[in-house]
């Protein structure tokens, strides 16, 4: 239980009553430009600042620098690298060469970690400590001003303004600070909404902005977290009077794509290890409730044992463990209130979400009714000892993965993402998929339990993202930029949310500031609105942003941006990855098009021998002729050599795919063959080197010549 306190009260600090030290006469700290938040935007925000020749303060509530960079998120969600420069670029590539240096492997061969790659130049997966250890020395070199623990003052007279402008603002602890610049560089967007800026908290009716992705969603639900098995959703199974066991919403819900106030779930990013020497249990909590676990355990017993987790490997045998199956990191529906929420109910909602969490892990490892397989796949793991040491090896930071959204000057959207809508004024770009995590667990009309709200769509290649959604409307703050909480649609947000993206935003953020500075009339600082493009366009070319990149026809073998096939309209017998046997934890992605049903799978690459797939046909007719077609898209980073195995007429046939090689349609065939009643593919990764890709397999009858 100490644990769980400490953790809370770094991540929230003690809430005390608003009070201004001094009263008006109180000593009033000055900067060109303030950040409020020291997420990766904040820090990035503020370099640049002091690169740009201007005073610069960094504020953050916690004790810690980078958000979930240095909170857990060491897989970093980069979808399209080459479009991330500038100081984003820049942080990834002090990260590689930290681990550049033998010395900076202390329980891990760098050469078994596929995230490492000594020709390249940045690195994508790392550790928390080492992630805030860099970011603190970037922040230092520039002369940064750093103020940690400070809390913005969310009531009235905390955000003082003054003709359309922030003068200055108060924290809790009663300290002043003015700039002539500010920017909320805060997961929550907390001092833009103090500032009286229009924002939006859920999911807009896909009919609002013309999108397909938004609003209520239980049929787009992605395979991987779903419920797979019948499990009955109520206290005595079959009573609907006996009420709904822990975590199932009563309603009323949504028509499908209608909006709701509902944000997507958050969780805590893990940081595991299997390394005996560096490894801490998991603990049961002093609160454990297992009727909390109610839904977990039945859907285990139902036969769903799939890992209910997904662990991503990083340097030092540690890893960044996010959500994975129908129940687990994710405490859906806790996290609606979180937005709007005081300090006091905020700290409430993230104890929750610890508690929640420290409960899962124990009840996996450790409770009567796991079962054995499952006790086995989690007996080798625990908490990395030297991370998080202040918190109890648990991250100090929550995945607030969508709070406020502003309504400003340009509101992005799923158009702009998917390249169909003209965008002007970019200032940098995403390429991430519409990625949003479940915001509703329901029974449904049979009884049983379903996740609603899970999407995870590729927007078809890099999008531009336009400097107006960062701006407000210019009536409603002047001086004032949100590259975080920035103005965008629910789904847009699900792609743009990612972390090198918030870097690449805080800088340009900053960029605009110190221009609307430099341009200042009549000793008045330029609305940030008024910043003329092409000045602002020049700078960020000069700093290394990437703000365009032509969306270009397909490479050989592959299909970006081509539509999902729909597997009942496809010929003969069509057994796709959510309906075949999966042993091991594969990914799930959508990031290359043309894939059948709603996502493809791949093994990152890693865990070489431990992954196979199984795919079962039942065909109509015994002894026939079938044209046997295996779905994937190729790359050059696929295996040469996959291992498929076709059993069918009681005779399994031994085959080798090479990956790299391009497809025809996104298949590739693996012969014509006479099949009995029932015939399967099972396609594994063993010895295999480059990522083996798996979607779904197809038998088409063929009449004999």
């Amino acid at each position: 239980m100490v644990a769980c306190v400490l953790v809370t009260v770094i991540l929230l600090g003690p809430v005390q009553s608003p009070q201004v030290a001094g009263g008006q006469d109180a000593q009033i700290r000055n900067a060109d430009i303030i950040a409020y938040g020291a997420t990766p935007a904040g820090v990035a925000a503020t370099i640049q600042a002091r690169r740009m020749g201007k005073t610069a303060i960094l504020i953050e509530p916690s004790s810690h620098v980078g958000g979930l960079t240095s909170g857990g998120l060491g897989a970093t969600d980069t979808g399209d690298k080459s479009v991330i420069g500038g100081i984003s670029r820049e942080f990834y590539r002090r990260l590689k060469k930290h681990y550049d240096d033998p010395a900076a492997w202390k329980f891990g061969d760098r050469s078994k970690l596929p995230g490492y790659r000594p020709m390249e130049d940045a690195i994508w997966v790392f550790e928390p400590k080492v992630a805030e250890k860099t970011l603190r020395g970037m922040l230092a070199e520039e002369g940064v001003e750093l103020i940690l623990g400070e809390w913005l003052d969310r009531a009235k007279g905390g955000v003082v303004m003054k003709s359309g402008r922030i003068t200055r603002i108060r924290t809790l602890s009663g300290k002043e600070y003015s700039a002539k610049v500010f920017i909320d560089t805060s997961y929550e967007g907390d001092l833009m909404a103090a500032a009286g800026v229009d924002y939006a908290v859920g999911r807009e009716s896909n009919a609002k902005y013309g999108e397909s992705l938004n609003g209520w969603q239980l049929s787009k639900n992605v395979h991987n977290h779903r419920f797979v098995k019948k499990v009955d959703g109520f206290v005595k199974p079959g009573d609907p009077a006996s009420g709904r066991v822990f975590g199932i919403e009563k309603g009323p819900f949504p028509n499908p794509g209608n909006g709701d106030n509902r944000v997507q779930a958050y969780c805590f990013r893990m940081c595991m290890t299997q390394v005996d020497s560096n490894k801490v249990d998991f603990a049961k909590p002093e609160d454990y409730d297992e009727a909390k676990y109610e839904l977990l355990l039945r859907n285990l017993e139902a036969g769903d044992l799939r890992f209910p987790m997904h662990p991503l490997f990083m340097p030092n045998g540690k890893t960044d463990t996010n959500n994975n199956g129908a129940v687990s990191t994710d405490f859906i529906g806790l996290s609606n209130d979180y937005p709007d929420a005081s300090y006091e109910r905020r700290k409430e909602i993230i104890q929750a979400h610890l508690s929640w969490q420290k409960g899962l892990m124990w009840t996996l490892k450790y409770h009567p009714r796991s079962p054995e397989a499952m006790k086995k796949l989690m007996a080798p793991w625990g908490m990395a000892k030297d991370e998080f040491v202040e918190t109890g090896n648990w991250p100090h930071q929550i995945y607030v993965r969508e709070a406020r959204r502003m309504v400003g000057a340009h509101v992005m959207t799923e158009l702009e993402c998917r390249g169909i809508k003209p965008l002007q004024s970019p200032v940098g770009m995403g390429s991430y998929n519409m990625d949003s995590h479940n915001c509703t667990r329901i029974v449904d009309k049979d009884g049983f339990v379903q996740n609603e709200g899970d999407i995870q769509v590729s927007p078809g290649g890099p999008y531009s993202i336009s400097y107006l959604s960062l701006c407000p409307k210019k009536d409603q703050c002047q001086n004032l930029l949100v590259p975080v909480c920035l103005s965008c649609s629910h789904i847009a947000y699900g792609s743009i949310r990612m972390e090198p993206v918030f870097f690449i935003l805080g800088q340009s953020a900053a960029t605009a500031a110190c221009l609307a500075i430099d341009n200042q009339q009549m000793g008045k600082t330029q609305a940030v609105q008024e910043v003329p493009y092409f000045q602002l366009r020049e700078r960020l070319i000069k700093d290394g942003q990437v703000l365009e990149k032509a969306r270009r026809p397909n490479p050989p073998g592959t299909s970006r941006a081509v539509p999902p096939l729909d597997p009942a309209k496809m010929q003969g017998v069509v057994i796709d990855n959510p309906d075949a046997k999966i042993t091991g934890i594969w990914s799930e992605s959508s990031s290359v098009g043309g894939y059948v049903g709603t996502e493809y799978l791949h093994d990152g690459d890693a865990n070489k021998g431990n992954l196979a797939i199984r795919f079962d046909a039942q065909l109509p007719t015994e002894g026939a002729l079938h044209e046997i077609r295996i779905y994937y898209s190729s790359n050059p980073n696929r295996s040469k050599k996959v291992p498929v195995t076709l059993i069918s007429d009681g005779q399994p046939r031994e085959f080798s795919l090479d990956q790299t090689k391009a497809t025809k349609g996104g298949y590739f065939v693996l012969g014509v063959f006479p099949c009995g009643i029932k015939s399967s593919v099972v396609i594994s990764n063993a010895g295999t080197k480059g990522y083996v890709v798996v979607d779904a397999v197809q038998w088409i009858p063929v009449k004999p010549e």
